[in-house]
């Protein structure tokens, strides 16, 4: 099942960033003509151009920080803490280190595929299918890792060889690339990928850990819906193909509607695969794409990431008491990232109860402090839950939802206040208050480590899966799509729209939707409740040219204090200039590279 992850294993070692020269093989350097012998040492060297997407510097770690940070989040927590690296709090400089290592990483990757490009037509006894299966997945990486380059940077420098290609150390030294040739390298490598040599999606048995032509097009929709909005952030009127943009980005994602796909029947279906290590259990294959992620800190599986735990459901540290395992300790979690009270208001308005109690912490874990005269320090783990309100305890643990999948926690106690210490076990919710005390505020929730196979977890690491792209996000792709090129709400517009609606249990709206302006609004809010937390928002923003007067318009309101408790502390995040819709060129990348001279505006 997670074949990547294993066939990783015995290539991590040799596969650091540290170094073009990442790959070793005892007792000398590998270099491309003495290691491509074998049709195991190529998938090995695809294998290892899969592994960036999991560094530390990308989706493991540091990529919540880098595109964090948009009208539905914010970096928060108890102890008040501020991010010193990435731009979710809007201190980042040419410096960053998380912006450096990031910008590293995709230019690793890319040599990496560059180098495997260069050398699979010469290995020995592959067949012609499995060659060009391996060199199309080769390609949309490569072109995957410049599209993010070009969301993040804009002009870059676009290399299509390898550092390594003449035999000699080359190409140090290369100017920047208009963003909109690279965009048309982009969208060339990803459909001629699709079309030559991806499997399907049914051929991979909807597995999404490798690259399927579903995960090409739906990509393809992503890249072609960016390309439309980029003359926002430049300030520059729309061109003449923009139009033509939203054509592709509908007509792709229209595949991806032909081959198989559909929504799991509840919405936590997919989420609690991901945090169980399981793929599309439901049969309804709507996660495409994920980056995978195994091990729990020991053994030989060691591909751990940190979902869950840098964004993830708030909870204590018990990771080194070992007696205390399962419910006991359903896994520690810094709870970094927040959601702001935009984000529950838009839930509430909607009347959309599952995604808020999914998505938006509707508890807090309850610990009991230890019994001193028993000898015991610290807290004994969790035993119970407090709700913030008894209609959030009813649904989660009475409605038939998610609370049969989880952790059962006895003697719901229905708010009362206790005297007496031991006897505070089970489910309780916190007692009515006033409308205009209520918090809005409240932790992600939406990646829960409970739910991870592990008996005893770690502290920092985890084995759960990103979605890179779910099926929702097609359907919402090609309505909003449909509806820009027609220039008005399409009846296939209305269906995908109303298909993810009734999936989260709320009003099918769309008969009132006849207006492009109207349906344009509703996608806006649409994306928000149903990808929140999964790293789309601030790219939305940016394409829909509202990035820095959404992010400004959360300035008063945290000042204010009304339901947000975090708020003088958020507040500073959000005044954000328009330079924000780029990330910086690295200092470090300008010292080595003398053909960099500029930066990006504001940098």
């Amino acid at each position: 099942m997670k074949t990547i992850k294993i066939a990783f294993l015995s290539f991590v070692a040799a596969c650091t960033m540290a170094s073009c020269d990442f790959l070793e093989k005892e007792p000398y350097k590998i270099v491309p003509e003495n290691y491509f012998q074998n049709e195991t040492e190529a998938q090995n060297f695809l294998t290892g151009a899969y592994a960036n997407l999991a560094q530390s510097t990308f989706y493991g770690g540091d990529y919540m920080v880098l595109v964090g940070g948009d009208d539905l989040e914010f970096y928060g927590g108890s102890t008040g803490r501020i991010s010193n690296t990435g731009l979710i709090c809007n201190n980042t400089t040419t410096s960053d280190a998380a912006v450096t290592q990031f910008w590293a990483n995709l230019y690793n990757g890319i040599e990496r595929t560059n180098m495997f490009l260069e050398e699979i037509d010469k290995v020995p006894g592959i067949s012609a299918e499995k060659c060009a299966q391996y060199k199309s997945e080769a390609r949309f990486l490569r072109a995957f890792y410049y599209f993010n380059l070009v969301q993040c940077w804009g002009d870059v420098p676009l290399k299509l060889e390898s550092t390594y290609s003449s035999g000699t150390v080359t190409n140090k030294d290369i100017a920047r690339t208009d963003k909109n040739v690279i965009y048309k390298f982009i969208v060339k490598e990803m459909e001629e990928a699709a079309d030559e040599g991806l499997l399907s999606a049914n051929e991979l048995g909807y597995k999404p850990s490798r690259i399927s032509q579903s995960a090409a097009w739906g990509i393809l929709a992503r890249v072609y819906l960016f390309w439309a909005g980029e003359h926002y952030r430049d300030g520059k009127p729309a061109s003449a193909e923009t139009n033509s943009y939203f054509e592709r980005a509908s007509f792709f994602g229209q595949k991806v509607m032909a081959e198989g796909h559909d929504l799991a029947d509840d919405y936590w279906d997919t989420f609690i695969d991901m945090c169980s290590n399981k793929y599309n259990t439901t049969g309804s294959n709507e996660s495409i794409w994920e980056v995978e992620f195994a091990g729990d800190g020991t053994g030989d599986v060691r591909s751990e990431g940190r979902i869950g735990n840098t964004i993830g459901l708030q909870c204590s540290d018990f990771s080194s008491q070992s007696a205390l395992v399962g419910k006991a300790d359903p896994g520690y979690s810094y709870g970094f990232l927040w959601a702001t009270p935009k984000l529950y208001d838009l839930y509430t308005e909607n009347g959309d109860k599952k995604r808020f109690t999914w998505n938006i912490a509707p508890f807090t874990y309850r610990a009991l402090d230890a019994d001193a005269d028993a000898g015991i320090k610290g807290k004994t783990g969790i035993v119970g839950r407090t709700f913030e309100n008894k209609e959030l305890y009813e649904l989660v643990t009475g409605a038939g939802w998610y609370g049969e999948k989880s952790y059962d926690y006895d003697g719901p106690d229905e708010g009362k206040e206790f005297a007496n210490k031991t006897s505070q076990r089970g489910d309780v919710y916190k007692k009515a208050v006033a409308a205009d005390k209520v918090r809005k505020d409240l932790c992600c929730a939406k990646f829960r480590r409970e739910y991870e196979p592990a008996t005893k977890r770690n502290k920092n690491l985890t084995s759960i899966n990103f979605p890179i792209l779910r099926y929702s996000d097609v359907l919402l792709m090609v309505a909003e799509a449909e509806n820009e090129y027609q220039g008005y709400p399409t009846d296939l517009a209305k269906r995908c729209l109303k298909e993810v609606r009734d999936r989260a249990g709320i009003t099918d709206h769309t008969g009132s939707l006849n207006s492009q302006v109207a349906f344009r609004n509703a996608i806006k809010d649409e994306r928000a409740m149903e990808l929140c937390f999964e790293y789309t928002r601030r790219f939305d923003l940016i394409r829909w040219g509202e990035f820095v007067e959404k992010m400004n318009e959360q300035v008063d309101l945290a000042l204010s204090g009304t339901h947000w408790n975090q708020g003088s502390q958020a507040a500073p995040f959000y005044r954000v200039t328009s330079a924000y819709q780029y990330f910086p060129i690295p200092d470090a990348e300008k010292a080595v590279n003398k053909l960099i001279t500029d930066n990006n505006p504001g940098w």
